[in-house]
């Protein structure tokens, strides 16, 4: 391999992003941030490097294997890079605006790396956007971090939009009921987030039927809630899905709508949550368009504060959404007068100025991707000749 090829290449997961795809996420995240603006939440902007005690602590326990590690030339501590961004804005929240009114209502756009990708996801870098509403515990704070992805990504234009809802908490809360041990539980979960359905017959024992019936009930918001309601469940299980139903109640009284399933045992990626979770998909787009759910942010000293929110993944959103429109480029033939260039621009145009007199000035601006000239003081639009 040469010297030249080996400066191009670039580890796995990792790309250049090149014109006119740069420019376009970074529109959309910042459509995205004033959506989310519009509904009073404060932007903050985190670091992209912390020590590794504050970043892997609380909600980021959870991204230990995927964070990036390294050692601080200056204070000889550890680091870590961010893989995700909500455990860092749960840390502004629970020590610098620790003294700020609650609900606490905080957005973010921003890059995260991880240590590798997925099937669905190879990336190891890509941009983040969301939200955490902080110190809140009521049903309409769930739903209303719902509605709002809901109501950002129909603004961008994302298509069938669908929110599968989750309850990681929910097998817990059957084993404290039921008595399972630890170690039967973990094994539970695992076979569950499968759909192992053999698997979850020969762990569940006495309760396989019970276990079964969780695992059958995914589905359409309202045929899932039915059946669970169904189940009879024991006090704790119950007040869990009893949360779900009235989330589910406000969603549809704000956005009828809505596309809502229920899949009450998927527990991966959820390992921090302890409340109502979801994930956002867009039918023919590969991949997670974001997910959420509520945790507990954790503060100096141990707080804890209930919290919700969620993140969207910026190159799965891309996919979802309407190409960018091709910018009008407007050629500016060499000697062209600033108060001119100037009058275009605001007008809308891209102009871009020749360097130097040209020959051929429609040559030169066809060379350079112009769709227009300015020839004189008219602008000519430039026939397509592919």
């Amino acid at each position: 391999m040469t010297k030249t090829a080996d400066m191009g290449l670039l580890p796995a997961g990792l790309q250049d992003v090149l014109a006119p795809l740069a420019a376009h996420e970074a529109a959309v995240v910042e459509r995205l941030i004033a959506a989310f603006q519009a509904q009073g939440y404060d932007r903050v902007k985190p670091p992209l490097l912390e020590f590794e005690e504050a970043l892997l602590t609380g909600a980021g326990a959870a991204l230990a294997g995927q964070t990036f590690r390294l050692m601080d030339p200056v204070s000889q501590r550890m680091m870590g890079l961010r893989a995700d961004m909500t455990p860092q804005v749960a840390r502004i929240a629970t020590s610098r605006l620790k003294n700020a009114p609650r609900p606490l209502r905080l957005c973010y756009g921003g890059q995260v790396l991880q240590v590798r990708g997925s099937q669905l996801r190879p990336e190891r870098q890509f941009a983040q956007a969301g939200v955490e509403l902080i110190g809140a515990s009521e049903t309409a704070s769930d739903a209303e971090v719902i509605l709002l992805a809901i109501d950002a990504l129909g603004a961008l234009g994302v298509a069938e939009l669908s929110v599968d809802l989750n309850l990681p908490p929910l097998v817990g809360a059957l084993a404290a009921d039921l008595g399972l041990d630890s170690g039967q539980v973990q094994a539970l979960r695992q076979a569950l987030d499968r759909k192992d359905a053999a698997a979850v017959a020969a762990l569940a024992g006495e309760q396989a039927d019970l276990f079964q019936a969780l695992l059958q009930s995914a589905g359409p918001a309202d045929a899932a809630l039915a059946a669970l309601q169904a189940l009879g469940l024991a006090p704790g299980a119950a007040r869990e899905v009893e949360r779900l139903s009235a989330v589910i109640e406000l969603i549809r009284t704000a956005a009828p709508n809505a596309r809502l399933t229920v899949d009450p045992v998927e527990h991966r990626g959820f390992e921090y949550q302890t409340g109502i979770s979801f994930i956002l998909f867009a039918k023919g787009v590969r991949g997670e368009l974001g997910r959420g759910g509520r945790y507990q942010a954790s503060g100096a000293g141990g707080a804890q504060e209930s919290s919700t929110g969620f993140t969207l993944f910026m190159d799965t959103v891309l996919r979802a959404i309407p190409a960018p429109e091709v910018p009008r480029r407007l050629f500016l033939p060499h000697g062209t007068a600033a108060a001119e260039a100037r009058r275009l621009r605001a007008e809308g145009w891209v102009t871009l100025a020749g360097l130097s007199a040209e020959e051929d000035a429609e040559a030169e601006a066809r060379r350079l991707g112009c769709s227009h000239l300015l020839r004189g003081t008219a602008i000519v639009e430039l026939a397509d000749q592919t």
